[in-house]
């Protein structure tokens, strides 16, 4: 070849993607990251996700350019002999590049400042109507208070989880402890473990935990084969009771969307109290003793348990609008089936994601996450940003003839319920099939 450099193929490369030997590929060097995975800030499913593969797109969307340096001592001299850069990719990385040296990345604006302001006057006023009012009406309207305040909470969270609020990673870790353990309940730790893992393997149904819901919700009928997560590491079984809970799924989906608030509580539990290495448990577990605190003397102030479970009740059915939203991005987008591959990431991002339009005033209810493709190719990028680079990424969609889905509120709830609804109908032919064979 004319050099004394090393090369293997794509296909020897996929060879190592074995928990005791992980490599990847960035811009065609390949770098053996077997014992970095137990220390990347990440966690360690991004790079399982990836393992044995070529991974730049997906390296220059979560990682900033300082983070090129730390690259080379897990060198392994090898060079990826067919490494090929698509147009896509190509027009992708410029973006990435033109947006660095504009310094969007680290301009945040002032909506962090504004977005505390707004989360500390829902609050106080949520805490006064509860404690200074003895009007059930007051106390009714604090709850909702209060829900509206974590949904505002929980984008603070998750921008502090992409390091997109403060200047320093741990400025930002303590933010992140006090926006989700201590105001919300819910655990960082397991939050990062699972949002990492969506945004590597958008809408893989055997890898984005996202998507992974049964018994209650299944968004294709591909779970009715009874997939293996291979994010829980166990099978998704589509049983007698999946059957039943996903025939009705289009008619329960806003019920248990109400209610979603509590399954986060329990996965919070399951995650810190686990043997599974989690990062910063015992702050973690500090956090959510927080939570735990103030939230039920909160309640129990209230003078009767009518009022008191009315209370949590309403926070927690204001709250599932963001529950909904969650959905709404990605529920009835494209699926598929297999890990995530390095080589088409702008194309996964497209056809697993749904944008939500609204107009400029509303964005602070939707917390940037409206622009969700947006968000998952420039993960890095301050929510201030999103609107303006949406007209951006959507010239680079029609120029590669890829899709840019942007559906209003509405117009999203259709699409989704119209994905439960027909999944819930071949599951229902099934549940009678099975009722009429076994009597």
């Amino acid at each position: 070849m004319g050099d004394d450099k090393k090369y293997i193929t794509a296909e020897e490369l996929k060879k190592h993607n074995k928990q005791d030997d992980l490599w990847i590929s960035i811009q065609g060097k390949c770098y053996n990251v077997t014992d970095w995975v137990k220390e990347h800030p990440g966690g360690d499913i991004p790079i399982r996700s990836l393992a044995g593969q070529e991974a730049t797109d997906a390296f220059i969307a979560f990682h900033p350019g300082t983070a090129w340096k730390y690259l080379d001592r897990f060198f392994t001299g090898y060079y990826l002999k067919d490494y090929e850069v698509t147009e896509v990719s190509k027009d992708y990385r410029k973006l990435c590049t033109d947006f660095a040296k504009a310094g969007m990345f680290e301009k945040k604006g002032h909506g962090v400042i504004y977005s505390l302001c707004f989360v500390t006057l829902l609050m106080s006023m949520s805490f006064c109507g509860v404690l200074l009012s003895n009007n059930f009406g007051i106390h009714m309207l604090s709850g909702a208070l209060l829900g509206l305040s974590w949904m505002q909470i929980s984008y603070l969270g998750h921008d502090s989880g992409h390091y997109l609020i403060m200047t320093t990673r741990g400025f930002n870790k303590l933010a992140q402890i006090l926006t989700g353990n201590c105001l919300t309940g819910i655990s960082i730790a397991w939050w990062k473990w699972t949002h990492n893992a969506h945004h590597v393997a958008c809408n893989s149904l055997d890898h984005d935990p996202d998507l992974q819901h049964l018994p209650v919700f299944a968004v294709s009928t591909r779970f009715f084969k009874s997939l293996n997560s291979k994010f829980y590491e166990r099978e998704l079984t589509f049983d007698s009771l999946a059957k039943f809970f996903v025939s009705y799924q289009h008619f329960t989906y806003y019920p248990i969307m109400c209610v979603a608030r509590v399954n986060l509580f329990v996965q919070t539990f399951l995650l810190l109290f686990s043997k599974r290495k989690v990062p910063d448990r015992a702050v973690n577990i500090l956090g959510i003793l927080v939570f735990w605190t103030w939230f039920p003397l909160l309640v129990s102030t209230l003078p009767n348990w009518t009022e008191r479970v009315l209370f949590v009740l309403i926070s927690f059915c204001v709250t599932s609008l963001q529950h909904i939203q969650f959905t709404l991005n990605h529920f009835a987008a494209d699926v598929y089936v297999g890990q995530p591959e390095g080589n088409d990431w702008f194309e996964k991002q497209t056809s697993g994601t749904i944008d939500i339009s609204c107009s400029t005033w509303m964005d602070w209810f939707y917390g940037g996450l409206q622009f969700q493709l947006e968000h998952h190719l420039f993960p890095r990028l301050p929510r201030c940003h999103l609107r303006k680079v949406s007209p951006i990424v959507q010239d680079l969609c029609k120029k590669h003839k890829l899709p840019y889905r942007s559906l209003s509120f509405y117009e999203a709830n259709v699409w989704t319920l119209r994905t439960l609804k027909t999944a819930a109908m071949q599951a229902r032919g099934l549940l009678w099939e099975a009722v009429n064979t076994h009597g």
